[in-house]
C-alpha cells in the first residue's frame, strides 16, 4: 500500500517538473523569437548614412531638323498632414496652395475630407502631378508657410512633439508632347506603369511602342555617403556617386517643316472632297529613308479622348485592304521578269469585255481591241493585264509578289506591321482568280507594302525597306542604328524595274495620272480606285490611290504615295480627282522646300484647295464593272505658266476676294504671309509659319 502510495507521488512530481520544462522551453521561444524579430525589423533610429537617387530618364523622340517631339519630365505629389495645420490659418494656407499650384480652391477643401464629411487628420495628397517648375514653386511655399507659423506641432506615435510641413515628393515621370497632334498616330502614345512607389511611361502605339526597350531609362543613379546632424550627405572620399543611365533618343529622318506642311495640305484635301481620311508617305528611293508619314486623323497623345480612338491605330501598317489597279505594274513586272512579254508585246483586249467560264465577265472602261503592254497600264485595262498574268503559272505570280513583299510585313519601324493576304497557289492556278488577284482584288495589302514594293521601280528594282528612325543617341552623344527585321529585296531585275519606270512616266504624260505632271520634273505613278467590300459584297464606297515617284536632274529620287479613303464629294473618289492631286500638291511642297529642284528652276504651284460647304449628295449611277471600278480619264489642257518666284506668287494668292455676308461674329484676321523664298528663310522661320 505504502509503495503504491509512493509511485503515485513519483508520478504526481514528475508530470509538475515536465509542464515546469515544457513552460520554461515557451518562455525561451517567446524570448528568442522577440530578439530576432527585433535585429530583423527595421528600428526608428537615425542612420548615419543617407542616400539621394537620381532617377533616369526615359529617351526622347526628336525631328530630323532637331525639334523634340516627345520627352519625359519628373512628376511630384505634395503630401500634408491634416492635423499639422492651424486651423485659423488653413484657409490661408488652401489661398496660397492654390496660387501657387493652379489648383481651384474648392478641389483642394474637398481634399482635406472624408467620404463621410470629416476633417482627415492623417496625410492628404494635394496633387500627383505637379511639374518640375511647380515642385520647386510649392517647395519656396513650404519654407515660408513655416516661417508664418501655418504648421503647428503634433505628437507622433511616440510622444514625441513633431512638426509636419508640406512634402514635395517625387513619384514619377510623365510624357510630353510639346506640338499636339503632329506627327500622330506615328509617335503613338504611352501608358502608366507603376510599382506602386513610383510611375514611369510604357509604350502602347507607334514609334513609342516599337522602340520601348531602347527608349525606357536604364539605370538610376544616386549619391550615397554618412550624413550630418541637418541629414545632408557628407563630400568626402568615403562617398559614392553613380550616374544615371537614361534611355536613348530617337531621331528621326522626318524634318518637322516638311511634316507639317504635308499635315495641313491633307487635312484641306479631305475636307475639299469629303473623304473620312488620307494618308500619305515620301521616302528617299535610294535609302529608304521616310521624310513624311501622314495621316489627317490624328489626336493629341497627351489628352485622348473618346473620338480619338479610332484614329490610335496606325492605318499605314494596320489597314490591310483591296489594292486595285495600283497592282498592274506590279503584275507586269512579273511578266517581265519572266520573260513572258515585252512592253511592246500586243495583247487581244477584246474591245474590253472577256468572258471566263458561263457567269463572269472582266471589262474595261476604255474598249479596245488590242493594247501594248505599255499601254495596258497606261489605259488600265483589267481585260490586258488578265490575260499577261495568265501566261504565268500561279506559282510564278504568287512568288513574284513575295518577292515585292506583297503577304509580308514590310518592315517599317512601327509598333504593329500586318502581313496582309494573298491566295494560295491552287486557287491562282484557277484563271478567274489569278485575274482577280492581277489587277488587285482578291487580296489584302497594306499601304508601306505597297510604298516599299513601288520604290523597286525608281531603284533598280530593289525595293526599300521604309525607315522611320535614322539613329539613337545615348547622353555621351554616340549614335547606334538599327538594322530592320525586314530588310530590303530586289524584287525584279535592273532591266525590268527601268522598263516599268518608263511605263509609269506614260501613265502620267498620257493616262490617268497626267494631273501628276510637274514641268522640269521626272515624274511617274499608277493610279487606283477600288470598291471597298462590307459583310462579303461590294457596296459603292471607295479607295483611291496613286503611288509614284518624282526625280529631278540633281539627283533627288523620291517614292510616293497618296490613299484616300472613302472620298464623298460626287466624282471625287476617283484616284485622278483625289488622290493624284494631293501626290501633285505634295510635290508642291517639296519643291518649295527644296527637295525636289525642277529643270529651268521653274515653281509652279497647283490650284488652290476649296473647301465647298456640304449639299444634298448628287446620285451617281453605279459603275458597270463587277469588282472594279475603274480611273476616269483626264485631258489636261497645256497651261504657259511664267517663271514666277515664290515672293510674286504670294502677292498673287494675297488679292483680296469678294467674302459673302457672314452674319456670325467675326474670326481673328489670318497670321500676314511671309513672302521671303522658302530657300532663304531659316528653319525657326519655317517652323514658325506651320502653326
Amino acid at each position: 500500500m505504502n509503495k503504491e502510495i509512493q509511485n503515485k507521488a513519483i508520478y504526481q512530481r514528475k508530470n509538475k517538473i515536465s509542464f515546469l520544462f515544457l513552460l520554461l522551453l515557451l518562455a525561451m521561444g517567446i524570448f528568442l523569437s522577440s530578439v530576432l524579430k527585433t535585429i530583423s525589423s527595421d528600428r526608428r533610429i537615425p542612420s548615419h548614412n543617407s542616400t539621394i537617387y537620381d532617377r533616369s530618364f526615359r529617351g526622347a523622340i526628336i525631328s530630323a531638323d532637331d525639334y523634340t517631339l516627345s520627352s519625359s519630365e519628373k512628376t511630384y505629389q505634395a503630401v500634408v498632414r491634416g492635423a499639422s495645420i492651424d486651423p485659423e490659418k488653413k484657409a490661408l494656407f488652401i489661398k496660397l496652395f492654390s496660387i501657387y499650384s493652379g489648383i481651384p480652391e474648392k478641389d483642394l477643401l474637398e481634399r482635406f475630407k472624408n467620404r463621410k464629411g470629416k476633417e482627415i487628420k492623417g496625410n492628404i495628397i494635394l496633387s500627383r502631378t505637379i511639374n518640375s517648375r511647380s515642385a520647386m514653386q510649392l517647395t519656396s511655399l513650404s519654407y515660408k508657410l513655416r516661417k508664418l507659423d501655418v504648421f503647428r506641432s503634433i505628437k507622433n506615435r511616440n510622444g514625441i512633439e513633431v512638426v509636419y510641413g508640406l512634402d514635395i515628393i517625387e513619384n514619377g515621370e510623365s510624357r510630353r508632347f510639346p506640338l499636339a497632334d503632329v506627327l500622330s498616330p506615328i509617335l503613338g502614345y504611352v501608358g502608366d506603369n507603376s510599382d506602386g512607389k513610383y510611375t514611369r511611361s510604357s509604350g502602347k502605339k507607334g514609334l513609342e511602342r516599337s522602340y520601348e526597350k531602347h527608349l525606357t531609362s536604364k539605370k538610376n543613379g544616386y549619391f550615397k555617403g554618412k550624413r550630418d546632424v541637418v541629414g545632408a550627405v557628407i563630400h568626402d572620399k568615403n562617398s559614392i556617386k553613380m550616374q544615371r543611365v537614361d534611355g536613348l533618343d530617337l531621331h528621326l529622318n522626318i524634318p518637322l517643316a516638311l511634316q507639317r506642311r504635308v499635315e495641313l495640305m491633307i487635312d484641306q484635301m479631305k475636307l475639299s472632297i469629303d473623304a473620312d481620311e488620307i494618308i500619305v508617305g515620301v521616302m528617299e528611293s535610294k535609302t529608304g529613308k521616310v521624310l513624311s508619314l501622314a495621316s489627317s486623323e490624328r489626336y493629341d497623345p497627351s489628352h485622348i479622348r473618346q473620338k480619338d480612338i479610332a484614329a490610335l491605330v496606325p492605318k499605314f501598317t494596320e489597314y490591310p485592304y483591296e489594292a486595285g489597279s495600283v497592282l498592274k505594274p506590279i503584275s507586269l513586272a512579273i511578266a517581265l521578269d519572266h520573260n513572258k512579254v515585252t512592253p511592246d508585246t500586243w495583247i487581244n483586249t477584246f474591245n474590253g469585255r472577256l468572258q471566263i467560264g458561263k457567269r463572269h465577265w472582266i471589262t474595261d472602261d476604255d474598249k479596245f481591241d488590242s493594247l501594248t503592254a505599255t499601254d495596258i497600264i497606261v489605259h488600265s485595262s483589267n481585260v490586258g493585264i488578265s490575260q499577261i498574268a495568265w501566261r504565268l503559272t500561279g506559282q510564278e505570280f504568287r512568288d513574284g509578289l513575295l518577292k515585292f513583299g506583297v503577304a509580308k510585313p514590310s518592315g517599317i519601324d512601327l509598333s504593329r506591321d500586318l502581313p496582309g493576304q494573298l491566295k494560295s497557289v491552287h486557287l491562282l492556278n484557277h484563271k478567274l482568280h489569278l485575274a482577280n488577284t492581277s489587277y488587285g482584288y482578291g487580296m489584302m495589302i497594306t499601304f508601306a507594302q505597297l510604298f516599299k514594293a513601288y520604290s523597286a521601280f525608281n531603284n533598280d528594282g530593289l525595293a526599300m525597306t521604309p525607315r522611320i528612325v535614322d539613329y539613337l543617341q545615348d547622353a555621351k552623344g554616340n549614335h547606334y542604328t538599327l538594322e530592320p527585321e525586314v530588310g530590303n529585296v530586289q524584287a525584279v531585275s535592273k532591266k525590268t524595274a527601268n522598263q516599268i519606270q518608263t511605263i509609269l512616266k506614260e501613265v502620267v504624260a498620257r493616262g490617268t495620272g497626267v494631273e501628276a505632271q510637274y514641268p522640269g520634273l521626272e515624274v511617274g505613278g499608277k493610279t487606283g480606285t477600288a470598291h471597298i467590300a462590307k459583310n462579303g459584297r461590294y457596296v459603292r464606297e471607295y479607295h483611291s490611290s496613286f503611288y509614284g515617284f518624282v526625280n529631278d536632274k540633281e539627283g533627288h529620287k523620291y517614292t510616293i504615295g497618296t490613299l484616300v479613303i472613302r472620298a464623298k464629294k460626287p466624282y471625287k473618289y476617283f484616284a485622278s480627282q483625289s488622290a493624284v492631286p494631293t501626290f501633285r500638291r505634295i510635290m508642291d511642297i517639296l519643291v518649295e522646300l527644296d527637295y525636289l529642284k525642277p529643270e529651268g528652276g521653274l515653281e509652279v504651284a497647283s490650284p488652290e484647295i476649296k473647301v465647298e460647304p456640304k449639299t444634298t449628295p448628287i446620285v451617281i449611277p453605279e459603275p458597270t464593272v463587277k469588282h472594279k471600278v475603274e480611273e476616269q480619264k483626264v485631258t489636261a489642257t497645256p497651261v504657259n505658266v511664267p517663271k514666277t518666284s515664290v515672293k510674286e506668287l504670294f502677292k498673287m494668292q494675297a488679292i483680296p476676294k469678294p467674302k459673302p455676308v457672314n452674319i456670325m461674329p467675326a474670326t481673328p484676321k489670318p497670321k500676314p504671309i511671309n513672302t521671303t523664298p522658302a530657300k532663304d528663310r531659316s528653319t525657326k522661320e519655317l517652323f514658325e509659319d506651320l502653326f
